[in-house]
């Protein structure tokens, strides 16, 4: 005998049932929240035992050769309760057209004569107003602690960052997060183990401007703001990179053949590597995609062209300034510890390639026939499935400050011996109703509590013999990313420069009424 075991919606009732619908309309008493309450049916639910572990991850592919990531982590994340990370930013700097040193025509009697007033690498905070009424600004996406300094040294990449793959030009190119890049020279930073900290009162820097006898001969304030209608500053954090070094490589340099074009510049000057190292410190996510060009990620070169003429006359000075910006290829490298979490209760939940958790719904395929017995015993009671519900609770005593506001579950086999993740159904079919959810939900109290992941027409399609592709699950810390692009897009890509962590209770009896569950809501016929 066919057994159905069929998940009901309204639309589903509607379209796909509309005959049934017509013959027993006058059995039902409520149709709503995918739940069937009538005469000639009976509804419950039943929690499915799961398993849950820690899943440690060595590398998350982290550059925007094929997908566009327009959020680099750059610091140091030191919490004691999860892996210590360290994120460095490795990036192509793109170059205008022609550059010049000097655009004007001096006579014979004259000379030019070039300084350098300042260089230095320019990356603009994110930020929010506090209020509405507020005339200044507040940092976002700062992880951490924002009052202890990082050191933070710059250099110079000797390798060259491939769009097609050496192996195989056939295919796009790939960076991971744990990807070496060759360093040549010493550090180009002024200061040596520059001390990085996140300030929202960096919001100017005045410019000295200097003749050829290094005399400060005006002084320019330097500003950014969100438009041109704005007076409100945009915090920034400035590297001083070393002057006499940048005017060897960029402005003796310009007109020559490493400048001709971005090509030949990308082979000349490969990219720059900054790199967070240390103990203690905070994180800080950087937009490199802003509509505001002036808001993105830069190297700043102002220098002053004096004008000397008859050997030691200054007769004038024109003051410039090249930006170049980090718009071209970039990779995020993260240094994690090397933790092994105790066999516990608990699951940790990491971004970036922290950790993430391996779920088995459920349970082994006994009598090897391809099927979980779990699955069989469940399909055997010809369920209408109106919800299916992954609940996973927060261990409240471990810090939450930094606590991912969403998680994100997708599929994970490996019985090919090459990981193949995939969209669940869910994240397709509910698109528009919040895909699979796993939002963060807080108690009562106003204390984050639980993570709840929707997978209603996952489970609903393998009770019902539709599906029997029942791989492994993983959580992760969601990212902007995770999310499909249409009702096609059912493969997954893991990206993350999501640096929060959160502790989870797992599957184990001695978390009591906290401990992971699944379940099933269902309605079944009377007999």
């Amino acid at each position: 005998m066919k057994k159905n075991i069929i998940r009901v919606s309204y639309v589903a009732i509607v379209v796909g049932f509309l005959s049934l619908i017509v013959s027993c309309e006058k059995d039902f008493t409520d149709i709503g929240s995918n739940v069937i309450t009538n005469t000639k049916f009976d509804t419950d639910g039943v929690f499915v035992d799961i398993e849950a572990e820690n899943s440690p991850l060595e590398k998350v592919q982290s550059d925007n050769i094929s997908r566009q990531l327009s959020q680099y982590l750059l610091g140091v994340y030191a919490n004691p309760n999860y892996e210590k990370l360290e994120a460095s930013i490795i990036a192509q700097i793109s170059i205008a057209n022609d550059l010049r040193v000097i655009n004007e025509t001096f006579g014979a009697d004259t000379t030019v004569v070039t300084t350098i007033d300042t260089v230095f690498i320019k990356l603009p905070f994110q930020v929010r107003l506090a209020n509405s009424t507020d005339k200044s600004y507040q940092l976002d996406s700062v992880f951490g602690d924002a009052s202890k300094s990082f050191s933070l040294n710059v250099f110079r990449s000797n390798t060259y960052i491939n769009t097609f793959n050496p192996a195989d030009p056939t295919k796009i190119n790939s960076y991971f997060s744990n990807a070496t890049f060759q360093k040549t020279g010493s550090e180009l930073n002024a200061q040596l183990n520059f001390p990085f900290k996140p300030s929202k009162a960096d919001t100017l820097l005045v410019i000295k401007r200097r003749l050829s006898n290094n005399e400060v001969y005006r002084r320019d304030t330097l500003r950014y703001t969100t438009s041109t209608a704005s007076t409100i500053p945009i915090p920034f954090a400035r590297i001083p990179l070393k002057k006499d070094v940048f005017k060897a490589l960029f402005l003796d340099k310009y007109g020559s053949g490493e400048f001709a074009s971005q090509q030949a510049f990308n082979d000349y000057f490969r990219g720059i590597i900054l790199e967070a190292t240390g103990n203690e410190g905070s994180l800080t996510s950087f937009s490199f995609d802003n509509a505001n060009t002036n808001l993105r990620p830069s190297i700043e070169v102002y220098y002053t062209n004096t004008i000397v003429k008859s050997g030691s006359t200054i007769v004038d000075t024109i003051p410039k300034n090249d930006s170049f910006s980090m718009n071209g290829f970039k990779i995020n490298k993260f240094k994690m510890d090397d933790r092994i979490y105790p066999s516990n209760n608990e699951i940790k939940i990491q971004g970036t390639a922290g950790s993430e958790a391996t779920i088995n719904l459920f349970g082994a395929d006994l009598n090897n026939n391809g099927i979980a017995d779990k699955i069989e015993e469940l399909r055997a009671n010809n369920w209408l499935i109106n919800d299916a519900t992954l609940t996973f609770y927060i261990n409240q005593a471990v810090d939450t400050s930094f606590a991912p506001d969403r998680l994100y579950l997708y599929k994970s086999d490996k019985s090919s011996g090459t990981e193949v993740t995939t969209q669940i159904k869910d994240a397709l079919s509910e698109a528009s109703f919040g895909g699979i959810s796993g939002f963060l939900v807080r108690d009562s109290n106003g204390r984050k509590e639980k993570y709840q992941f929707k997978i209603t027409d996952y489970i609903s399609d393998l009770l019902n013999g539709r599906s029997t592709y029942s791989p492994t699950l993983k959580i992760k810390t969601h990212n902007p990313t995770d999310s499909p692009n249409s009702e096609l897009d059912s493969i997954f890509r893991n990206f993350s420069w999501n640096p929060k962590a959160v502790t989870l209770y797992n599957h184990s009896p001695a978390n009591g009424a906290k401990k992971a569950t699944l379940k099933i809501s269902y309605s079944v016929r009377k007999n």
